[in-house]
């Protein structure tokens, strides 16, 4: 096989449910599609990997898949990162550059994002990500860049993406054994952006929703920054869960009939439809009415918008979406979810459908599989901006954080 270093980047999503590797080429005209791999993914839950010999498995059985189809080796990769134990906080920061304005430069923008940056944190917890949101020249706001002009005092406000320092290490520990170096991490709602939201919905106000299989992570979009992210501890294996509790079903047959049969919406499934649900242990399967799937789904799907809501509406978020919610993941695929979420929020919603590469197949066209294709996005851009060592402070930041 070729070596991949430099011509190739490799993005690889450690989900609760799958694990997804995906290759693609770099190429003048942008990113081309070189190969894929997806495997069940056994040792992680709700993020966060619990049986680290199982999910370096799953890893290498994804990886190997992509490996065979571009014919080309995996040694190096970007990573996301998700999961309850994810924290977002805003802060703010800066410095006095004298009694007289003078004009600002690289060293004194450093210096104020430090500024910013220095609140105080757990010891178990780590910053994933600075976001620059906007600059402060005196009294005057929303600057972007900076550099070069007059103040007298400069200040930024910045939002904090922070994380469980032993979590994101159990993945890059499961990732390095499965034989992949990590050259950087990503939270995967800030990825899946990257493939999902539009420009004009970042500006007036949007909220992601990346709804996977243990959990859904959120991000805020106001003014073209990030304003907000949160987590919210309930996903997809909880409706199919409670479909297996509900039904007396095991978990595995449990997905088949959410999948299948599943809606969120119990008037959307006429009367008289029947489904066969195989029984636990040796008993036979039975006949259950399909209604029934959706009388324990409905609920679920309240709750997960309902706990929506209140997060953003406690972040001081949920007026600022003007433009709606966007959904994505393997959850957001359950019929009748989006009535739910508008009767819920009373926000208009939409179904997030990602940006393709050059030669990707129709297959990973869909919404679980946005955080992936985003990975690559935002992999290229933050290569990109490493190479503007002579380039302006604002067209580096604009290069990592301008969708």
């Amino acid at each position: 096989m070729a070596n991949q270093q430099g011509t190739f980047l490799t993005a690889i999503d450690v989900g609760s449910a799958k694990t997804c590797a995906l290759m693609a080429e770099v190429t003048d005209g942008g990113l081309r599609y070189r190969g894929h791999g997806v495997a069940e993914s056994c040792g992680s839950r709700k993020g966060v990997i619990v049986d680290l010999d199982k999910a370096v498995t799953a890893i290498q059985k994804a990886v190997e898949v992509a490996e065979d189809i571009a014919g080309a080796a995996v040694e190096h990769a970007i990573v996301g990162i998700g999961g309850a134990h994810v924290r977002g906080v805003n802060a703010h920061g800066g410095i006095s550059l004298g009694t007289r304005p003078r004009e600002i430069g690289r060293d004194e923008i450093k210096q104020a994002v430090e500024r910013a940056r220095a609140i105080p944190l757990p010891a178990d917890r780590e910053v994933l990500h600075l976001l620059p949101q906007e600059f402060i020249l005196d009294d005057q706001p929303g600057v972007h860049d900076p550099l070069g002009m007059m103040a007298a005092r400069l200040q930024v406000r910045v939002h904090l993406v922070t994380a469980a320092a032993s979590a994101t290490q159990n993945v890059i520990t499961a990732v390095n054994r499965a034989g992949v170096h990590v050259d950087d991490t990503v939270f995967e709602p800030l990825a899946a952006a990257d493939s999902t939201l539009r420009t004009d919905e970042r500006e007036l106000g949007v909220c992601l929703a990346d709804v996977g299989a243990g959990s859904t992570e959120l991000i805020v979009f106001l003014q073209g920054s990030v304003a907000y992210t949160g987590v919210i501890p309930l996903g997809g294996d909880h409706f199919t869960s409670d479909l297996s509790l509900g039904m007396c079903t095991p978990i595995a047959e449990a997905e088949k009939i959410k999948k299948v049969y599943g809606n969120a919406i119990v008037t959307l499934i006429p009367e008289g439809n029947e489904v066969e649900v195989p029984s636990v242990g040796d008993r036979p399967s039975r006949l259950l009415p399909q209604r029934l799937v959706a009388e324990i789904l409905e609920p679920r799907a309240r709750e997960l918008f309902e706990l929506i809501r209140e997060n953003l509406r406690q972040g001081g978020m949920f007026d600022a979406c003007l433009a709606g919610i966007v959904l994505c993941g393997g959850g957001s695929r359950l019929p009748g979810i989006f009535d739910v979420a508008e009767s819920v929020l009373r926000r208009p919603v939409r179904l997030s459908w990602p940006l393709p590469l050059a030669k990707m197949p129709a297959t990973l066209a869909e919404p679980e599989f946005a955080t992936v294709l985003g990975m690559a996005a935002y992999g290229q851009r933050a290569r990109v901006a490493r190479g503007f060592q002579g380039e302006r402070w604002g067209a580096r930041l604009k290069a990592l954080l301008v969708g």
